[in-house]
């Protein structure tokens, strides 16, 4: 039978105005899950600003946004330098207000085998998924403090943090290293107010997926059965556990990394199947210098 389904898009645990007057910045906020969470974040009455380097994402988080009744403002930003960072808090403080929550959702990833991966693939990776989020979180946290105001971070992470991610290695070790700075920094900055949380995704098919995740083997192919829920996640789920860490709900939640992906990664089997390596996972041939 498995886990039942969630609620129709639209509805949320929250009081409807949970958000009203408040300002959220989700960082790859125009497709695929950050799309979903800045929606459920507009839902409940947030002004939601999207930023991305890409402007078509950018117009299609916004029109997202809007669709909703909710106010967007949309920046180009490169969360791995640090002056645009702060560009882009600027112009969203001036444009609608200081950020009241950061979701730091921009990422980059493909499958690879470690021996295959170039270090300019490595730097890449790293530098947006682990650099970018500190860049963003520090930022937002030297406002706040500056401000003697209270904010909430959302850091969205993945499970090969704990696990390791073979095919994976680039951004397993950033994820890795933003969990624990999710916790770090919660300890730092709960006498100011500011929440740090951590939110892992399981399988949440979405049409926005970029072609090296969709063309994963087996990927797109009886999903439903590939976890213990007997089904797979509906973007606007994650959306929901965003808006409730983020809110006044869980005010004395911090330094915690929620995960829904319905009991999937904790799952074992009494005998592994056959161990098959990355490399022919992905149908790569005998590695050559």
């Amino acid at each position: 039978m498995g886990l039942p389904e969630p609620p129709a898009l639209g509805a949320s645990a929250l009081p409807k105005d949970s958000f009203a007057g408040e300002t959220v910045v989700v960082t790859g906020g125009g497709t695929g899950l950050g799309k979903a969470i800045a929606l459920e974040f507009a839902r409940l009455g947030a002004s939601v600003a999207i930023w991305s380097r890409n402007d078509e994402h950018r117009v299609a988080g916004v029109a997202a946004v809007e669709s909703v009744g909710a106010r967007a403002f949309e920046f180009a930003a490169d969360i791995r330098q640090p002056e645009t960072v702060a560009a882009a808090f600027d112009a969203t403080e001036a444009e609608l207000a200081l950020p009241g929550t950061l979701v730091n959702n921009a990422a980059g990833n493909f499958p690879v085998p470690a021996e295959d991966m170039s270090p300019n693939a490595w730097r890449t990776v790293v530098d947006i998924v682990l650099n970018g989020t500190f860049i963003c979180s520090r930022e937002f946290g030297r406002r706040h403090i500056a401000a003697g105001t209270p904010g909430s971070i959302v850091n969205i992470g993945a499970s090969y943090a704990w696990t390791g991610g073979p095919g994976f290695a680039h951004s397993a070790a950033a994820k890795a290293g933003v969990k624990n700075m999710t916790e770090t920094l919660a300890v730092e900055w709960a006498p100011y107010g500011i929440r740090v949380n951590g939110l892992v995704p399981g399988l949440f098919p979405h049409e926005d997926e970029v072609e090296a995740i969709r063309g994963v083997p087996e990927r797109g192919r009886q999903e439903d059965t590939r976890a213990p829920a007997g089904r797979v996640g509906q973007p606007r789920e994650l959306g929901w556990a965003a808006t409730f860490l983020a809110s006044r709900y869980a005010s004395y939640v911090t330094g915690h990394t929620m995960v829904v992906d319905g009991a999937n990664w904790q799952r074992r089997a009494m005998l592994m199947p056959e161990f098959e390596p990355i490399r022919e996972q992905l149908g790569k041939g005998r590695f050559e210098l």
